[in-house]
Formats: C-alpha cells, structure tokens, sequence
C-alpha cells in the first residue's frame, strides 16, 4: 500500500479526552477514529492488524476442533426471555422494538442462539462432542466507557461454544480452551495470567478470566508467588485471622456517642477493630417467576474486614446490589451508622447474611439500632439469625493466601479473554437436549469461552509501544516493512524505490510504501509512530553505499542490504522477529 492512497492520517497530538497510551497512540498514527463515546471506526491499519488476531483465534480454534459459523448480532427478546437473562440483564443490554412491535436485543454474547441452535439440530448423543465459534461484533452499553478499545460498547468478540455429553466431556473441552488461549496471547506477543472468576451473569460452575497485567486495568487481581494462587478480587479467597476463643458474655447496651465508623467505636472503647461487627446495608435485585423485585439485604463482616459485594450477590443469589436509601433503612427498623440485625423487623423483605467469621467470633461489638448506642458481647447464633452464612469478605495484599498462607500481592489487570463452564444451564432452560445411548434424553453440557479481538489490539498497542510510538509484534503489525523512500527531485531514487516496492509485493512481502511528498524527518516520525517492524530506507546516499538501509523498530542499528539481497534479508529478519514471539508460545495446562 502506498501511503499517498492510505485512507488514514497521522496525528502530532492526541486529543485531551485519550487517557491512556494505547488510545493515544492508536489515534495518532491513524488506526482508529471514534464515532461517539466507546464507538469507533476501525481504519485500514487497523483492520488489517485485527485480521491478524482473528487469523490465529481461527487457526488456535480450529485446532481444537472449533467449526467457525456466523450468528445474528441481533437477537428476538422472547429466546432472552426463555432463559430468564432478558429480566436479569439491566440497562447495559441494548433493547429495541422492530417496526411490527416486537421486543429484540443487541448481542452481548450468545448463549442463547447457541442453545436455540442446539435444540434444532443436535439429536443424538453421536452428534456431540462439538465445539462452534465465531467471531462477531458485540454491544454493551457500558455507562462508562474508558480507554478506547480497552472499554468500550461495540466491540469485537471471539466466541467459543462447547457442546458435550456429560461433565467429563464439558471437562476436557474447558482444559483445551485454557492451553488455547495461552497459545492465542502468546503468538500475539501479549503476556497474560490466568485468574479464577465470578461466573456472573453467565452463571455455570466454574469460571476463568485471562488477564493483561497493567496499572491501567480495571480489575484487581490477588496472587500468591509461593503456590500460584491466582483470582480475581471479586472472588479471591484468604484466610482469616480468627480471635481467641472465648466464652459469651451477657448481652450488654452501651452509650457510644458520635461512633458512626469502625474506627472511631474501636477507638472510644479502646477495643481492636477485629472484636467489632460492621453493618453494610444493601438493596438486592431478585428475579422470582421470571419477574424482578427487590429486597433488602443486611450484610455483617467483622470489622477489621471490608465487605465484598460481588461475593454478598453470590450468596444471596442476588442479580445486582445497590446501597440502601436511608428511608429503607429506617423501614427495617435498623439505624445507620449503628446497625446490626438485632431487633429490626424480621420478614420476607430483609434478607440476612453474615461472614463466616463473624459466626466464629465470640463477644463482638455491634450496633443496638439506637443511635448513639451499641452491644457489647453479641454473639450468633444466640442473639440474631441469619439466612446465609459465607465468604463475603474482600481479599487485600498481605493477607494470608488459602492455599499456603504465604502473603497475598493485588496487581490490576484488563480481562482480554474468559472461559466458562456453563453445564446444562442453557440447555435445560431452553429445552436442548439429545438422545443418549440408552434412549433417554439429557440436556446438552456447555461452555462458552470468549476472547475480545479489539480489546487485544489495544492491549498489544499497550504494551508495545516507546516514547516515538507503537512497536507492533510482527504477528500483529498491519504491515511488516515500511518503506521510505527519501526521493525529493532525484527521479532515480525514486524509481529504484518503485521497483523495491514492487518487488517486494512480488514477493508476498508486506510492505507500506511511503512515497509521500514530505521531509525525511515526517516520515521517519510516522514510521515510528506507526510502529512496522522493519524500516527500509531508500535515498541518494544509501545508493551510493550499494544499496538501502534496514532498521528493526526497536533497535538502534541501522545495516546496509545489497538490493539484489532485499528480499532474501528480509526474509531472514522477519523470521527472526517470528521465532521470538513463537519462543514464548509454551504449554501451559489447568491444574486440578
């Protein structure tokens, strides 16, 4: 490609609303155009560069035995609303009437077309193992998107679709998209860790999210160095140090004025924050009978812990939380600011549930639902009930992980892929099944694995790139070599440029050619900011040397090539640059 036709321009500056390197730098040097907030227009170079992922998605997809197919990226509401998501999913999930009044939906991902698809074709329990991907835009509404590519609405996504007989075939279909997905981050040059998630609304037994490690991610990551503990803060388990055990003591009420925080209680009766009860008072979304409706939720961890409201959600089955108003505090009978469940008004509205270590910790100090005022001594299940005991604390660094009790460390982190087993969840709902060997119809065992095509470009650009601009893995880069040629008024230079490029077309050579009009600095500028692997330049010294020079993009040496070894060295360099990033391609298998 010429760069005098590319429909694409560089920029000198980023506009102010780019907030990260990767966005930056994608718009400068021309790759992506934003057409509203986390909406963008995916350029030539782009495109291109995206190509490349989705060609090894493809190649590491099929590999497993995948069968790519395409599926609507619109959906009809009544299929969500088969499997219950449709009254689940809130405002994230673009919603719309067609023109003969039927509710549709905007793909967000596609559980249930794979299971509508399933129980139309899928007969027999010969039929299966399969395994069906494709590669398709997606939209969630995000209300904030962020970071270009990293959070945006429309997106490309890869995603996978496991159909099996029973678990053990489910099993070894999530073991090959985990080894997969490695092999995929790899030969894209990104560098990635495999984390235990929430399942979330995907639901299933088991979930992973691979992670990008970076400052700028959203995500919060606890991993151990000693054992290789790995989950995402949302879920990540530690163990707890637990109080000396003691007998109860009588209940007692005590004046504590102005101690609405755990600090200050702990602080007026000069009491570690451990031997404290905090309130967190919630409001959960439930979905019953395929209607939605609202409860509230009473959450107690001790005090020296921070509650955990993905974990709260999980436990109470809870679609999505929200902080309780202080008029539906008041409706329970609780006080903000010195609450416990002890003497609100008990019912089917309010929903207990405690931490496991407050169940065993004895004598804790919590709030008397009278302002001003606490209990000494409360301990459960003596004075109050709860619907729900569990983990509902958050994991921090320097707490003991599970596993081997060695620290814990938090990274941040940006999901680029995930992998769920999703079981029969799907399937029974939606009525997919076949016919084992026996006869007797089973529901069909899924998994679903997704991978964000656009969100890995930009996780590419984010961790490749120097202070002149993007330095693109060869298995990525838009282009392999970027020609400049140094012309001005010489016509032979120009020429002989011409025919190199050509010449290495010819030769299935990827190749920009830049036979702009401008200074030689313009365009040893763009040619860093574009970030190709090779630079080749053509000017009326590097003739008078015998031939043009190379430079690879992330180093300083500069070699001279004969012309008539061109295409031979560049041969060689682009295998070079090849066998680095394949170096890093290892086996990487998913412990029991």
């Amino acid at each position: 490609m010429r760069m005098s036709r590319l429909f694409s321009q560089t920029l000198r500056e980023a506009p102010a609303d780019a907030e990260v390197v990767s966005h930056q730098l994608l718009l400068r040097a021309g790759f992506i155009r934003p057409l509203a907030a986390g909406i963008f227009s995916y350029l030539p170079l782009a495109q291109r560069a995206l190509h490349k992922i989705s060609a090894i998605l493809r190649e590491e997809m099929e590999a497993i035995g995948g069968q790519e197919v395409l599926m609507p990226v619109v959906h009809p509401g009544d299929l969500w609303q088969e499997s219950g998501r449709w009254y689940a999913i809130g405002s994230e999930m673009g919603r719309f009437l067609d023109k003969n009044g039927r509710e549709m939906a905007l793909a967000m991902t596609h559980e249930e077309v794979v299971a509508d698809l399933v129980r139309k074709e899928i007969r027999s329990y010969r039929q299966l193992p399969a395994l069906l991907y494709h590669i398709q835009t997606k939209w969630r509404d995000d209300p904030r998107p962020r970071a270009g590519l990293i959070r945006g609405r429309e997106f490309t996504m890869k995603d996978s679709y496991s159909l099996d007989a029973d678990e053990a075939g489910l099993d070894a279909q999530y073991r090959a998209h985990y080894a997969a997905y490695f092999r995929i981050f790899a030969r894209t040059g990104l560098s990635t860790v495999a984390v235990k998630s929430d399942t979330g609304m995907m639901g299933g037994s088991l979930a992973h999210e691979f992670m990008y490690l970076t400052d700028i991610g959203e995500d919060t990551l606890m991993l151990c160095d000693q054992c290789g503990y790995a989950a995402n803060r949302q879920i990540a388990r530690a163990r707890k140090p637990e109080n000396a055990p003691e007998a109860p003591l009588p209940l007692q009420k005590v004046a504590t004025p102005n101690t609405t925080t755990i600090e200050a209680l702990a602080q007026f009766l000069n009491i570690p924050k451990a031997k404290t009860a905090k309130a967190v008072f919630l409001v959960g979304k439930f979905l019953v009978e395929q209607k939605t409706g609202e409860r509230f939720v009473l959450a107690i961890v001790r005090g020296d812990m921070d509650a955990n409201e993905t974990k709260i959600a999980s436990a109470v089955h809870a679609l999505e939380l929200r902080p309780a108003r202080a008029e539906e505090i008041r409706a329970v009978g609780a006080v903000a600011g010195y609450g416990s469940p002890i003497g609100t008004q008990a019912g089917d509205d309010l929903l207990v549930v405690i931490d496991e270590a407050v169940a065993q910790s004895a004598n804790l100090v919590a709030g008397a639902n009278d302002e001003g005022y606490h209990l000494l001594n409360t301990n459960y299940p003596r004075d109050y009930q709860a619907q729900v005991v569990a983990d509902i604390t958050t994991a921090r660094a320097g707490d003991a992980c599970p596993e081997c009790g060695v620290a814990l460390r938090a990274v941040r982190g940006v999901e680029v892929g995930n992998i769920f087993k999703l079981g029969t969840r799907y399937s029974e709902t939606l009525g997919a099944t076949y016919l084992d060997q026996d006869g007797k119809s089973k529901p069909v065992v899924m998994g679903s694995y997704g991978i964000g095509v656009t969100r890995v470009l930009a996780c590419v650009a984010e961790q490749y790139h120097d202070d002149y601009g993007l330095c693109w893995p060869v298995t990525v880069a838009p282009y392999q070599v970027y020609l400049a040629s140094l012309a001005g008024k010489d016509e032979r230079v120009e020429a002989e440029a011409t025919r190199l490029y050509e010449t290495l077309r010819a030769a299935h050579i990827e190749v920009l050619y830049d036979d702009r009009d401008e200074r030689p600095g313009v365009k040893f500028n763009d040619a860093d900011l574009i970030g190709l692997p090779l630079r080749l330049t053509i000017s009326a010294r590097s003739l008078e040397k015998g031939g043009v020079e190379l430079k690879v993009r992330t180093r300083k040496d500069i070699a001279l090539l004969p012309l008539d070894e061109v295409v031979e060295r560049l041969r060689a360099a682009l295998q070079t640059l090849y066998d680095e990033i394949m170096a890093g391609v290892k086996t990487v298998t998913l412990a029991d």
